[in-house]
């Protein structure tokens, strides 16, 4: 799925990774990511936008 996502999508040329946020959500709208025992939460807004809090 997120290879026919990115076809129509501008990824960066570079070797860093390229995540879909829906697959980090598993198709809800919140997704936890951990950094150095701390726990931070990515959130699709209902407009489509990404907000990343600690």
């Amino acid at each position: 799925m997120l290879n026919s996502v990115l076809e129509n999508t501008k990824v960066p040329e570079d070797d860093s990774p390229t995540y879909n946020a829906a697959e980090l959500t598993k198709g809800g709208n919140l997704a936890r990511i951990v950094l150095a025992n701390q726990i931070y939460t990515l959130r699709i807004t209902k407009s489509g936008k990404l907000i990343l809090t600690k």
